[in-house]
């Protein structure tokens, strides 16, 4: 079994599978709809339209944003979100 060190190329190998399967699937529905309706500009929208459903799924799983590790120190993060601010 792994130690978990692998977190970073798995979600990357997410994201990517995320947003390829939606530009070939909606460019796919794009296509036919084209033949349908004999336009040529559908596909093209399909592709957009899946790249942007893509990465929106890959947000919405929390793939795409930063991750702090254990080790980092409190000083590194950043200022406080409690509210309590020392600034004058």
């Amino acid at each position: 079994m792994s130690d978990g060190g692998d977190g970073g190329y798995n979600a990357g190998i997410a994201v990517f599978s995320y947003i390829v399967g939606g530009i070939i699937v909606w460019s796919l529905i794009g296509w036919g709809l084209d033949n349908l309706w004999g336009t040529r500009w559908i596909v093209l929208l399909g592709a957009l339209l899946g790249a942007a459903g893509g990465f929106y799924l890959s947000h919405m799983h929390g793939l795409t944003s930063q991750r702090s590790s254990s080790s980092e120190s409190k000083a590194d993060s950043g200022p406080s979100q409690d509210g309590d601010s020392n600034a004058k």
